[in-house]
């Protein structure tokens, strides 16, 4: 029988040469192979060797201060990032926007499923989603900084039957970095006390594919045979080496803020607790709005920002958990989500699928609401949530989440930094305008085009603390403003474009100003 080897990080790093593509799975630091990764950057920092990496990884893998991508984040060591978000390493992304490295961004879960097709050797990842965004090679084709603008497109359109789609090309992978929790000494891979399933085995498959090596970390192992078949998550026949933690406090954490909670991956189920309500601010305020476009038995999708934040919360605080179902892009249903640098997972969720399968659903079929940051709208609609300044976050799941949901509800503050509000019973009051304007003549980078969502009757809502906004094939109509807000001095007036308004402009419901509201469950019940 052909078992991997057991070796250590140093050997591990001995085996990845200079100018080679390698590949991490993981989200946030869920899974993030820390022994490895801490290795392989030290050897860079001492030696300058191995070098001129191409990195390639799928979802943010970070805390915004340590951690997997930040190991890669030196120049020299990496020379070209592939990946689905950064919002999450700082570091990385002032390497991108000082040119430093060469960076293309793709959608997360374009990403996911492109090991798939690498796998099946099809002639790339065949799709729409994509098309009319930054990542369409007629706009920027996913280039994040002039360094990258001059070399080849990684993303083509084609036409097939009439209709044009992108064309991902495939990534050859010469070395793929897994983790896992147990290997047995034949080296099956089991994965159960990890918070995510993620898209371990289709990565594997396609790394397999093109000759490459896989490189499992695991916290221990046990005696053959141990592990239920149904358990193992990647066969040992397909693991070249294995690398057994040897600080899994340290370096094999379930998540970045504890080492290991069983309620987070399925082994127990906490009790329901009643959690205290989060404060009221103009984000939980936006949420509040934002949520009272919900239906009854919805299926939901939160995404990072203000969602993120608040969402979650405000569901359990309102007591809808019954009439909605929460579902995160890691691939999870149902329990109670965390939030911040802890994104991806959730407390007593219902189901766990693989990151790569819950996108085919998002693709697919596409989810009933999602809810989604934002940092700019223009006057055709258009949306940036991947570029702030020379800050390039990147897509993340937006791009795939938001082209195929039937309900895009998008949550941000009419202006940036610095934006002073009080509210009450009586409405909302702007303070101190804030510095950066949001309602932009033109998007500096379109993450959500607005013209194709028109076309396709989208139901898109744009959510502020003081302005309500629908998406209408003409454009960006105002069909709600906050009372106490003066239409022309705190909305007009701060906008470079000048919206539709609607006839019947609608004044936003108070009760979301109160201290305790306890009125978006007859909202949504009233919809039946």
């Amino acid at each position: 029988m052909r078992k991997p080897e057991f070796i250590t990080a140093k050997e591990a790093v001995d085996r990845i040469k200079s100018g080679s593509t390698i590949c991490t799975i993981g989200m946030t630091l869920v899974s993030a192979c820390e022994s490895i990764l801490k290795e392989l950057e030290n050897r860079f920092l001492e030696t300058g060797s191995p070098n001129q990496l191409t990195y390639v990884h799928t979802c943010g893998q970070s805390d915004r201060k340590a951690g997997a991508v930040y190991h890669m984040a030196h120049e020299g060591l990496t020379k070209r990032i592939i990946g689905g978000h950064w919002g999450l390493c700082p570091k990385m992304m002032e390497l991108i926007s000082e040119n430093k490295v060469e960076a293309y961004n793709l959608p997360q879960g374009q990403m996911a499923n492109m090991f798939h097709s690498m796998a099946l050797r099809e002639p790339g990842k065949i799709s729409k989603i994509g098309l009319g965004t930054f990542i369409d090679p007629r706009i920027e084709g996913g280039k994040m900084n002039d360094r990258t603008k001059p070399l080849e497109d990684i993303v083509d359109v084609i036409e097939i039957d009439g209709e044009e789609y992108l064309r991902y090309r495939e990534i050859p992978i010469d070395t793929l970095l897994i983790r896992g929790t147990y290997a047995d000494e034949n080296g099956n891979i089991s994965t159960s006390e990890e918070a995510m399933v993620l898209e371990l085995l289709p990565a594997v498959m396609a790394t397999k594919r093109f000759g490459g090596q896989v490189i499992c970390q695991v916290k221990q192992t046990v005696k053959a045979g141990t592990l239920s078949p149904k358990e193992v998550i990647v066969p040992g026949v397909l693991v070249d080496a294995v690398v057994v933690c040897e600080e899994p406090e340290v370096n094999h954490r379930q998540t970045s803020s504890w080492y290991y909670d069983p309620t987070y991956s399925g082994q127990a189920w906490a009790p329901e607790s009643k959690t205290d309500p989060i404060p009221l601010n103009v984000r939980k305020v936006i949420g509040r709005r934002a949520m009272m476009e919900l239906e009854p038995d919805v299926v939901i999708n939160v995404g990072t920002g203000i969602p993120n934040d608040v969402i979650g919360a405000i569901i359990a605080e309102e007591n809808i958990s019954s009439d909605v179902t929460i579902t995160v892009e890691s691939g999870i249903y149902g329990g109670v989500p965390a939030g911040g640098i802890d994104f991806g997972i959730s407390r007593n969720a219902q189901a766990l699928v693989p990151h790569d399968r819950q996108f085919e659903y998002y693709n697919g079929a596409g989810i009933d609401f999602t809810f989604m940051g934002a940092g700019e709208m223009d006057e055709k609609g258009n949306v940036n949530a991947t570029r702030m300044g020379d800050k390039a976050p990147g897509a993340g799941g937006f791009i795939d989440i938001t082209a195929r949901a039937k309900n895009v509800i998008f949550c941000s503050t009419f202006t940036g930094k610095g934006l002073k509000v009080e509210f009450d019973e009586e409405g909302l009051r702007i303070i101190q305008e804030g510095k950066i304007r949001k309602m932009v003549k033109k998007v500096q980078q379109i993450s959500y085009n607005g013209e194709i969502a028109g076309k396709m009757q989208q139901n898109m809502v744009y959510v502020t603390e003081r302005a309500v906004f629908r998406l209408t094939p003409e454009g960006p109509m105002l069909v709600e403003i906050a009372k106490g807000i003066d239409l022309q001095k705190d909305v007009l007036d701060q906008m470079d474009f000048k919206p539709i308004i609607a006839d019947d402009l609608k004044i936003t419901d108070t009760r979301i100003y109160l201290e305790k509201w306890a009125g978006l469950k007859e909202i949504i019940q009233n919809k039946r």
